[in-house]
C-alpha cells in the first residue's frame, strides 16, 4: 500500500498508539489501515457410489497460479457471506457442482502468505458437474486415481491425505476428525 484510502496522501509504517504491530498510516488525516489474513475456502466434495466406493471431485485449473494442475474446489471467501456458504458458492462455481456441507474439516494456517484454509467436508447431490470458467476439467477420482504429482497447492495435498486417512478409520468404526497444519513446511 502507497497512498492512504482516504485522503490519497502517501502512507508510511508506523506503530500507532495503542498498538504493537507495524502498520499502514496516514501521516496526514491519521487514518490506520489494517492488512489481514484473507481465508480461502474449500470442498472435499465426495460421491459414494452404490457399491461404496468413495470418489473426490478434482478441478483442472484454468487460471494461474498453477494453471493446468488440480485442486479441489475453492477460493477467496467474499464479504457478507459465511465460510460454508463460500464452500458452497466455490464448488458451484469451480465444478459446477452441487453440495451438502456436513463439516468443517481442516483449518491450515499460511502466514508467509497471509492466508488461512479452511477446508469442508461436502457430499454432491449428484454427479452432474462441469467446468466454470477458471475451470478447464472437472473430474471424479477414486483414491488410487488421484493425480498426486500434479496437484497444485500443498494444502489440497494435505487435505486429501487427512481426508483418506478418515476415511481408513471411518471403514474401522472411526470418524472424521478435524486437522489443523502449520505450513510452509
Amino acid at each position: 500500500m502507497k497512498f492512504c484510502s482516504q485522503c490519497g496522501h502517501p502512507v508510511i509504517i508506523d506503530i500507532p498508539p495503542l498498538d504493537n504491530m507495524p502498520r499502514h498510516v496516514c501521516p496526514n488525516c491519521k487514518t490506520i489501515h489494517y492488512e489481514n489474513p484473507k481465508i480461502v475456502v474449500c470442498s472435499i466434495p465426495s460421491w459414494e457410489s452404490k457399491s461404496h466406493e468413495t470418489s473426490i471431485l478434482l478441478c483442472r485449473r484454468a487460471i494461474a497460479p498453477r494453471h493446468g494442475f488440480w485442486t479441489l474446489p475453492g477460493g477467496f471467501m467474499e464479504n457478507d457471506e459465511t465460510t460454508e456458504q463460500a464452500a458452497v458458492r466455490e464448488t458451484q462455481e469451480e465444478a459446477g457442482a452441487n453440495v451438502k456441507i456436513s463439516k468443517l474439516f481442516s483449518l491450515m494456517n499460511l502466514p508467509v502468505y497471509h492466508q488461512v484454509h479452511l477446508f469442508y467436508l461436502a457430499q454432491l447431490e449428484n454427479t452432474e458437474f462441469s467446468p466454470g470458467e477458471e475451470t478447464l476439467e472437472t473430474r471424479l477420482f477414486r483414491e488410487s486415481d488421484i493425480p498426486w504429482d500434479n496437484l497444485a497447492f500443498s494444502t489440497i495435498k494435505y487435505a486429501l491425505k487427512f481426508y483418506l486417512e478418515d476415511r481408513k478409520k471411518i471403514l474401522n468404526g472411526g470418524h472424521f476428525g478435524f486437522h489443523t497444519l502449520d505450513l510452509p513446511k
